[in-house]
């Protein structure tokens, strides 16, 4: 075995590749950074879930980005994962951060980004759905 195979299991070793899903969200902040959104939580674990962005566009609206990866469409677009429970948990999630943070009177919305990112391939298909789907929630709390 030749020095570079040595050196390429060291570096795979010290520098493990990140799950597909963490790298997705990784492009995905890249992406709306340079449209312009301001990213102000990544991965926020709270009860009830996680949301995986949250950015401020450039008119103050706080938006919450829920993001699909997927290496294929073989089982549909990455979208359309973020049913209807999904809604309403995101829902909960948003209602929660909003309080926790003092920032119920701001506008905000929630986006999807769906990525498509085959294995091998060094870029992502990226696919920004804005203000994809209106607040869902039970008692009238929301639409």
């Amino acid at each position: 075995m030749g020095l570079p195979a040595v050196l390429l299991r060291w570096f795979r070793r010290v520098f493990p590749r990140q799950p597909l899903g963490k790298r997705g969200e990784a492009a995905a902040a890249r992406f709306l950074k340079r449209r312009g959104y301001k990213i102000v939580s990544r991965g926020q674990q709270l009860r009830g879930g996680e949301l995986d962005l949250v950015a401020v566009d450039r008119d103050r609206t706080i938006v919450f980005v829920e993001v699909k990866t997927r290496e294929t469409d073989e089982a549909g677009h990455p979208a359309e994962a973020v049913d209807d429970a999904k809604q309403r948990r995101l829902s909960r999630l948003a209602v929660t951060f909003l309080k926790r943070h003092g920032l119920l009177e701001y506008p905000a919305r929630f986006d999807v980004i769906a990525i498509t990112w085959p294995s091998g391939k060094r870029s992502p298909q990226i696919t920004h759905f804005q203000n994809a789907f209106e607040a869902r929630g039970q008692g009238g709390l929301y639409s």
